[in-house]
């Protein structure tokens, strides 16, 4: 059985997807389109542009956004546009022709690619709405399931309505698991760490819910060294699940790849493998998405990664994800499979390969093979 553990389900950027307004909804777009690693271009003649230009940073707000460049949708050509002293410009963090991506479409992907299960992720940036994503997975019920999605920022100023999300996203919508990315509230609040006693009211009720917790991590707040901060943030997780030991816990996106790169090759210190020893910690096995721009198909250089995940975390707890759609930026659907299945094959037995392809997602969701 084929799960993948990262899909997506969004409606367009100039709609509102569970925001108060529309503008708040385009403004979490615009301030993504600035700091994804994307590259940005003139639309008339596609010479180099800067997407950081959509940004006003000041001391209190770093990622402040800058006023004055048309922000929006191009219904010409499906994909976002901004507007800097009469130029347009874009970049393809969305893929080409894609500016909303239902559940009728995640599903043809999955049948053409012969994906049985997916799980759709949430961000704010893509939808925040649980009668959406319950929406999707109501039509096909026996192919999707859904994270549901948390205002982060609430957890550690406003726990009771942080609280009230997350058991109506499960009780109410019906959703399946939850879906934190601790930024969110470390750009909005002077939080610092997602295990400080602040949230742990939220963690205390959440907790019981009996649903999976995926979290989505970056270097801890402050760190100077990217690769050492999100190690960090590694051992809080481990803290934490330390101290709720009945919960399922899972990383998503694995590491950000990109920071551990030397040249052509990947760099992994021992250290990165520590929190993950002695413990039920799961992470997900994705890298076209993160580094298709910088290797071609089918990734030869992250085959010893795998390997290495194989090997120091144990396949039981690896879970193939793909970021679909954002991965038709670099590969096919089916190429996001072929370069575990087909070519790295010395690599992993093939029951290491049917846990990591499936075996682990379907086990921690519940999750049986379709009629």
């Amino acid at each position: 059985m084929i799960v993948d553990s990262h899909a997506y389900c969004f409606t367009a950027p100039d709609t509102r997807a569970g925001h108060a307004t529309v503008a708040e909804h385009m403004a979490f777009w615009q301030r993504q389109y600035a700091v994804h690693h994307q590259p940005a271009f003139r639309v008339r003649d596609r010479a180099p542009g800067d997407s950081r230009q959509l940004l006003a940073p000041t001391a209190s707000d770093p990622l402040g956004l800058a006023a004055g460049r048309n922000f929006r949708v191009d219904r010409t050509t499906n994909r976002l546009v901004w507007t800097v002293d009469g130029d347009d410009y874009t970049k393809q963090q969305l893929p080409p022709n894609v500016i909303e991506f239902g559940a009728g479409s995640l599903i043809a992907e999955m049948d053409h690619a012969g994906v049985d299960w997916a799980l759709i992720h949430v961000d704010a940036t893509l939808t925040k709405d649980p009668e959406y994503l319950r929406s999707c997975v109501k039509a096909f019920p026996t192919r999707l399931r859904s994270m549901a999605p948390i205002d982060e920022w609430l957890i550690p100023t406003q726990p009771d309505a942080a609280i009230q999300q997350a058991v109506d996203a499960v009780q109410k919508y019906g959703l399946h698991a939850l879906k934190i990315i601790p930024a969110f509230a470390y750009q909005r609040t002077s939080a610092t760490s997602f295990d400080d006693p602040a949230w742990r009211p939220f963690w205390d009720a959440v907790t019981k819910l009996g649903v999976p917790f995926f979290f989505t991590l970056g270097a801890s707040p402050g760190s100077t060294d990217a690769r050492q901060g999100f190690i960090q943030e590694l051992w809080v997780l481990r803290r934490w699940l330390d101290r709720y030991p009945h919960v399922t816990a899972s990383v998503t996106h694995g590491f950000p790849w990109r920071d551990f790169l030397e040249g052509d090759r990947f760099a992994l210190p021992e250290s990165m493998w520590v929190p993950f020893a002695d413990s039920s910690l799961c992470l997900e096995v994705g890298f076209p998405f993160r580094i298709g721009d910088l290797f071609d198909y089918p990734y030869r250089p992250c085959w010893p990664v795998v390997e290495a995940m194989a090997k120091h975390i144990g396949p039981e707890r690896l879970m193939w994800g793909t970021d679909m759609p954002f991965q038709n930026r670099f590969c096919t659907y089916r190429q996001s499979r072929d370069y575990l299945e087909k070519y790295p094959r010395a690599l992993l037995s093939p029951g290491d390969l049917a846990q990591i392809m499936g075996g682990t997602a379907a086990r921690i969701l519940g999750l049986s093979r379709p009629k």
